[in-house]
């Protein structure tokens, strides 16, 4: 019997279940130091909705064409300000999507999102 089939199949449906889990309720419950729970849905969902994965990667997953997002808030140079101003306009290979300032600030929200939670260690948290 070939057992190829019923283990791809099986696989397929976890990869399903989990990006359903993940895409719909993985933002349910925001770490504390989020200080804008709305903003930061609100740019995760813009940030699913404009496709950015495709282009860049956060937490080591995405595209290749654009940088790894996932520290570039605290990057020295870099932070708010630089983002706002590549969001507004645009650069190289990446089109200027006509944001209005609420969404440019719900991105820039989710962006430090996930900077701080890339350098928050839960375990000494939950140890306390």
């Amino acid at each position: 019997m070939n057992i190829k089939l019923p283990v791809f199949l099986f696989l397929i449906i976890i990869f399903f279940c989990y990006s359903y889990f993940v895409y719909t309720k993985g933002t349910d419950n925001l770490p504390p130091f989020s200080s804008d729970k709305e903003l930061v849905l609100k740019g995760k969902l813009l940030w699913q909705d404009k496709n950015c994965n495709a282009c860049y990667q956060i937490f080591g997953l995405g595209g290749y064409l654009g940088p790894e997002l996932t520290n570039e808030m605290s990057q020295p140079g870099k932070g708010k300000s630089y983002a706002k101003a590549i969001l507004e306009h645009g650069i190289n290979r990446m089109p200027d999507y006509h944001l209005n300032p609420d969404e440019i600030n719900s991105l820039i929200a989710f962006l430090q999102m996930v900077d701080t939670a890339s350098r928050t260690n839960y375990s000494s948290e939950n140890e306390k």
